[in-house]
């Protein structure tokens, strides 16, 4: 049964350039009942974007015919919108899958995909998004070191006062490590927790994120106190630098 309440309907936006597909998607969701709107660019996908009213989530298409959901997806997250975000695509590339998350993307579907596994994913995505919201903190909501502070309730962050602009994962791994101060993580350790892939043979993207903190974070992005490699292990989350360690 439909909820009867519109405001108890989630909201979602289907970002799909090909008119018969996201005609099915929009129905098949209705019918779910949720409220859909679509849009076949990404420049319409904007001025949805931009309403008063805010999406539960987004389903989005890599391939637009203005630009790439890519874009699309990082352009969000780097103006401090993080609704959940499946992307659609016809390639079915571990290399795509990575991008995805990279940019932001909560989940990842290729295409031709069944209906029922669609469905159920958005599903997942508005449950996690939910948890997050109800569960207790765990740890403080702001993380101070240096000269640093990160607000991650609010997702806010500066350095020195001034603000910085962090991505969805920059934010996830900045927390992993908040959560194991002092400890070695090891690349894969940090693919697992915070990117979610498992075995994942290609460690460089760790260490590509890695150099972005020390450059938003470190007083010397050359001369690292806080963000530490271990040689042949992997990385050390250090706040207070020249603190004894607990060995």
């Amino acid at each position: 049964m439909q909820p009867s309440a519109t405001a108890t309907r989630p909201r979602l936006l289907v970002v799909e350039d090909e008119q018969h597909l996201a005609a099915g998607l929009k129905l098949n969701f209705e019918l779910e009942g949720y409220l859909v709107d679509t849009a076949s660019s990404a420049r319409e996908a904007g001025g949805f974007m931009l309403q008063a009213s805010r999406y539960d989530a987004i389903i989005l298409d890599v391939m637009l015919p203005d630009t790439d959901g890519f874009s699309l997806c990082k352009k969000l997250r780097d103006a401090g919108d993080y609704t959940p975000v499946l992307m659609l695509t016809a390639c079915d590339t571990t290399e795509d899958r990575v991008t995805g998350l990279e940019v932001g993307a909560d989940d990842y579907l290729v295409k031709p995909f069944e209906l029922s596994e669609l469905l159920a994913r958005v599903r997942s995505m508005l449950r996690r998004r939910d948890w997050e919201r109800e569960k207790p903190q765990q740890t403080a909501t702001v993380l101070q070191f240096g000269q640093a502070r990160i607000d991650c309730s609010r997702q806010e962050a500066t350095m020195r006062g001034e603000e910085v602009q962090l991505t969805r994962l920059e934010l996830q791994l900045l927390q992993y490590f908040a959560e194991h101060p002092e400890r070695v993580l090891t690349r894969q350790e940090l693919l697992e927790h915070v990117w979610k892939l498992s075995n994942y043979p290609n460690t460089r993207m760790v260490d590509n994120f890695i150099m972005r903190l020390r450059r938003h974070f470190e007083p010397d992005p050359r001369n690292p106190v806080h963000f530490v490699s271990v040689r042949g292990a992997g990385y050390r989350f250090i706040p207070e630098p020249g603190k004894p360690r607990r060995v």
